[in-house]
């Protein structure tokens, strides 16, 4: 885990209405299943963002971000983006740099969250270990 003051790439200054080299907070975490790391998730918060109720932001510490998202009733989520990552993609290389031998590709997704109108970004990027999550029960 890992979160420091950054600029956010330019398609996340672009989708949170940024300025160019504005900086945020920049959450990069790998969410294990059975001591596999099966998804990366990078969060970017703008400066504006960690004002009044929503302060706490910056010092989640171990606990999970989602957690306090869906814990608020007046949150909002956007839309999902989906991308396929290549090598040499910054995402695509954060997210892999546990694996000796690279995918050719990974898929991701993205949504911006409100909390009090002001948004975070949140990449989740499915690593290969994912491919052995076991089929859903259809048993309702």
């Amino acid at each position: 885990m890992s979160q420091s003051w950054g600029t956010p790439l330019f398609n996340e200054l672009k989708r949170l209405r940024m300025r160019s080299r504005e900086v945020a907070l920049i959450r990069e975490v790998f969410l294990y299943c059975d001591d596999e790391p099966w998804v990366f998730a990078r969060t970017v918060i703008p400066r504006s963002t960690l004002s009044g109720k929503q302060k706490h932001l910056a010092n989640l510490g171990s606990r999970p971000l989602g957690a306090v998202l869906f814990a608020d009733p007046n949150m909002r989520r956007d839309h999902f983006e989906v991308a396929c990552m290549r090598p040499g993609e910054l995402l695509f290389n954060h997210a892999n740099q546990l694996y000796a031998d690279k995918p050719e590709f990974t898929w991701g997704r993205r949504s911006a969250f409100y909390l009090s109108n002001k948004p975070l970004l949140v990449n989740e990027i499915f690593l290969p270990a994912i491919a052995k999550c076991p089929t859903p029960s259809t048993k309702y």
